[in-house]
């Protein structure tokens, strides 16, 4: 028997497709789309394409490594995170850390930024946090939060690499939030005593 296909995931699986055609528009204008929409960089307030890449730069990236990277991360931790805390709030985050890390990079940065890693690393704080039951905090979020700051901190200070760190841990700092201070949809741990 044969088995449909369902979209089972629509935020994420639509990220995933708003990523991949902003990548192929980027190669085909030569990287023109990347700069225009697709990346977040200082410029003035009255700019109104300043307001459409402060939430597009996440969409953009700059190869396929960098894409596929972010892609295969959100496409493993994204669905589970929308099964428990169901799409809006998904949206919600994904929005949120699109427009804080566009903020920060604008504000302290002059160089342009692009890529969803600072949504993947909210969705990965927050899925250490789907097991908060009220007894206590989960030591697999610790492991998680030590080892993710902990790298992202090393990287920002001691290597040059390119890498926005500081949009890395503002999405983390967000999905940690989202994770202490929003519950997961009733009935998910229906099965679990």
């Amino acid at each position: 028997m044969i088995r449909k296909i369902r979209y089972n995931s629509p935020v994420i699986l639509t990220f995933t497709i708003i990523s991949f055609v902003a990548f192929v528009a980027n190669i085909i204008t030569g990287g023109i789309s990347n700069r225009i929409l697709f990346s977040v960089y200082r410029s003035s307030l009255y700019d109104f394409l300043f307001y459409i890449r402060l939430v597009g730069h996440v969409f953009g990236h700059a190869n396929w490594e960098h894409f596929s990277g972010n892609i295969i991360m959100l496409l493993l931790v994204g669905p589970l995170v929308e099964e428990k805390y169901g799409s809006f709030t998904v949206a919600i985050v994904m929005f949120i850390t699109a427009v804080v890390t566009g903020i920060i990079n604008s504000v302290f940065f002059s160089t342009a930024m692009l890529g969803g890693s600072g949504i993947v690393f909210a969705l990965i704080m927050l899925s250490s946090l789907t097991c908060i039951k009220g007894e206590g905090i989960p030591l697999t979020f610790v492991f998680v939060a030590v080892f993710y700051f902990g790298h992202e901190i090393y990287s920002g200070v001691f290597v040059d690499d390119n890498i926005a760190n500081l949009a890395h841990i503002s999405g983390g700092v967000i999905g940690c939030l989202f994770g202490v201070f929003m519950k997961p949809r009733l009935g998910v741990y229906k099965n679990i005593q």
